[in-house]
């Protein structure tokens, strides 16, 4: 039986995506395999018992790397939350939906599935297009130019 040592895990609000339900279906279909195993080996030629505490092993560990990776996307979340919420009323450069870049002033956060989105001078901006940040005390021709 081949198990993935990692799989990819997008970041919800303060989440992981991966929820307590696929745990616990991964965790019974590892047991399905492990109980059909015991089931139909040959009777006079069993499988040793090493090889299934092996196994047995090998979920444990996948397990706590699972878990350690849930904690450190928790974290990713947090900090990208805390990150964004300390830019309101700062002068932002950003990458627009078109590519053009533009400026404005941070007035506010939304916080959704997708990662924290930005609120400047009308716009929703995604955390991730932002160039650059200043405290708006810097001259307008201090920042790139969108022409």
């Amino acid at each position: 039986m081949s198990i993935p040592a990692t799989e990819a895990v997008t970041p919800g609000l303060f989440g992981t995506g991966a929820t307590a339900t696929q745990t616990t279906q991964d965790k019974d279909m590892f047991l399905q395999l492990l109980v059909t195993q015991m089931r139909y080996q040959d009777p006079l030629n069993p499988t040793d018992s090493s090889q299934f505490l092996a196994q047995t092993a090998q979920f444990t560990s996948l397990e706590k790397m699972q878990a350690v990776a849930d904690q450190t996307a928790l974290l990713l979340a947090s900090q990208m939350a805390f990150g964004a919420s300390g830019l309101v009323g700062r002068h932002v450069t950003y990458t627009d939906a078109d590519g053009k870049v533009q400026k404005g002033t941070v007035s506010g956060v939304t916080f959704g599935a997708s990662g924290p989105v930005l609120d400047i001078d009308g716009a929703e901006v995604p955390l991730g297009s932002i160039v650059s940040v200043t405290d708006g005390t810097a001259t307008p021709d201090a920042t790139t130019d969108s022409d």
